[in-house]
């Protein structure tokens, strides 16, 4: 069996073209996605139900044949395990009730021990490696620390983040001990995940992108580093990603996490951060997702020129965030047609 594109180039090989995959690549702006969730309307039923997130996870491979198929989750799965139970409404996102606010609740909480809190992990990644064999590399994920965080102390998505940047300032010691324990068990999940299958892990941080410089080295970068550090011990060859969305101001701080990948937004150049950042670390990204309502010939251009910029060195093609609801598909399996015939 050979080793797929995807997975060569996030070690780092030379391979004969970009591979790529999307964010988000799954979801509502397929009609087959759309179909399969009017049958099943609870999300946590879709992802957690090992036979619907399987198919999930598979319909964008049937369409576009993309060189990743990542894990259909999401990044709060893992909560209910520590003891932080959550819900997800459709329209509204995800709900954590009683939120986070207190040195009791964080004492309360439990580690983490995957087999048990998220059994459905194992069966999906394991079938995901057998479907699509060496044509795809697949891809497990989990949310940073932080993120994590903000949504168990806000309660909820946020636009301000008042709760735990409050709690930053006024009560650090309670922030970093919630922090440092959603690591370990963020640690431990992805372990999880490469054990049942995973060949590549990447690491959200949607909400970093909100701190100031100072603010993401105290609160996010030490915790995304202790999830590397985790992870690399006992698997130092699985490469890790780490994204963060709004990274401009943090972006030239992201490779001393220690990951493998950088996955850029589209608000940051990537030609500057190639020339940035040392060869050893690869790029990934960063094509607004908007694009993809634009016509194909301005799509094409923007998409090659960001590959040219990319390639330099160790080179994913993917979105600088999720693919939009309501976006063509055709202009989906256009962009996957024009990288795949790069080669």
């Amino acid at each position: 069996m050979t080793t797929p594109l995807l997975l060569r180039a996030a070690r780092g090989e030379r391979v004969e073209r970009p591979p790529i995959w999307l964010m988000r690549q799954a979801g509502r702006y397929m009609k087959v996605y759309r179909d399969l969730r009017d049958r099943h309307p609870s999300f946590r039923e879709r992802s957690e139900i090992p036979e619907l997130a399987i198919e999930i996870s598979l319909q964008p491979f049937r369409a576009f044949a993309p060189d990743g198929v990542i894990l259909f989750s999401d990044i709060l799965t893992p909560l209910p395990g520590i003891g932080i139970p959550f819900d997800i409404i459709e329209s509204k996102g995800p709900i954590i009730d009683p939120p986070i606010r207190t040195l009791e609740q964080v004492q309360q909480l439990h580690p983490l021990e995957p087999e048990a809190a998220c059994p459905f992990i194992r069966p999906i990644l394991s079938t995901l490696r057998q479907e699509v064999g060496d044509r795809a590399t697949v891809l497990g994920f989990a949310g940073a620390p932080w993120t994590l965080a903000a949504y168990a102390i806000e309660g909820k998505s946020s636009k301000d983040y008042i709760e735990i940047k409050t709690m930053a300032y006024r009560e650090p010691d309670l922030l970093h001990k919630f922090l440092s324990h959603l690591a370990t068990a963020i640690a431990d999940y992805l372990c999880y995940q490469i054990d049942c299958g995973a060949q590549v892990v990447q690491l959200f941080d949607s909400w970093a992108g909100q701190l100031s410089r100072q603010d993401y080295d105290t609160f996010a970068l030490p915790y995304q580093k202790q999830v590397v550090q985790q992870v690399k011990a006992v698997y130092p060859d699985v490469p890790m990603i780490l994204y963060i969305n709004g990274s401009a101001a943090v972006v030239d701080r992201m490779a001393a996490t220690g990951v493998d990948i950088v996955s850029l937004d589209w608000t940051v150049d990537i030609g500057t951060i190639r020339q940035q950042f040392p060869a050893s670390v690869g790029l990934q990204g960063n094509l607004d997702p908007v694009l993809l309502f634009a016509p194909q010939a301005v799509l094409k251009e923007r998409a090659l020129a960001i590959i040219e910029a990319g390639r330099r060195g160790s080179y994913i093609f993917n979105l600088g965030h999720g693919v939009l609801q309501g976006t063509p598909e055709e202009n989906v399996a256009y962009l996957f047609d024009l990288v795949k015939s790069l080669g």
